[in-house]
């Protein structure tokens, strides 16, 4: 159960076209998180972004395989978000993750 004294935030930034065993990797995350009974996991598509690169990805009405960016976000206990992070590890090969320490304002599951 979340509570306002431990709960984690982990934002993982990851390409549309980052792929493993076949699949999408946000799929995949997704999946990882229902395997491990972690309390949720949001994922969202960007309409725009860069990263270290500086090429700039932006949705396309003309260009339908724009390789957007993804953020992952998932709200969990510190022991659950340490391992599901060990656990994700070798799947994120390119992207960003972090986890941050946040406050619980409401929770009603």
């Amino acid at each position: 159960m979340l509570t306002q004294e431990d709960a984690y935030m982990i934002k993982i930034y990851i390409r549309e076209e980052d792929r493993v065993e076949g699949k999408p990797l946000y799929k995949k995350i997704l999946e990882v998180v229902k395997e491990n009974n972690l309390s949720g996991v949001t994922i969202f598509k960007a309409i725009m972004g860069y990263g270290p690169s500086k090429k700039v990805r932006a949705m396309s009405f003309l260009d339908l395989g724009s390789n957007l960016p993804i953020l992952i976000e998932v709200i969990e206990t510190k022991e659950n978000a340490e391992k599901f992070l060990k656990e994700i590890d070798q799947l994120v090969t390119h992207g960003l993750v972090v986890m941050l320490p946040i406050k619980i304002v409401k929770y009603t599951p």
